[in-house]
């Protein structure tokens, strides 16, 4: 938005970073998001049960455990495929929104750990992208 005029203002979300208004490459709803990492967060938390059951912790640092294999399976699928298990299933990617694939691993940490800690992903521009987000230069994108 230049000089805050109503008529400079996006007509649809990811108009003003160049992306299409709906389909493929389209910005992905917030309902789709939310529901994609409750599927990672339950894959992670699986992953850390069956891990406990091992032995590799105790049930003390369980949260932790589940809190640091979502943080390294973001990063290392994000990386590798543009997508996490959860964003497969819903059909949606991560992406930069400079276009440059795959993200870097300094972007998929930094994004990893502002969405651990909730509150910037609350807050989001006109086009629905949370801080996390903006600071990381990456857009969630329908595939």
């Amino acid at each position: 938005m230049t000089g805050g005029l109503p008529e400079s203002r996006s007509t649809y979300p990811g108009e003003r970073l160049g992306l299409p208004e709906s389909g493929s490459g389209s910005l992905a709803s917030t309902g789709r998001r939310l529901a994609a990492l409750m599927i990672d967060w339950l894959i992670c938390y699986g992953l850390a049960a069956l891990a406990m059951a091992l032995g590799a912790y105790s049930e003390r640092t369980l949260a932790t455990a589940v809190l640091l294999i979502w943080l390294v399976l973001g990063v290392v699928a994000v990386r590798l495929f543009s997508f996490t298990p959860g964003q497969l299933a819903l059909g949606l990617q991560v992406a930069a929104v400079d276009g440059r694939l795959p993200v870097g691993i300094g972007r998929l940490v930094l994004r990893g750990l502002l969405v651990a800690a909730v509150i910037p992903a609350l807050f989001t521009d006109s086009d629905g992208r949370g801080i996390h987000d903006r600071l990381s230069g990456t857009a969630v994108l329908r595939r």
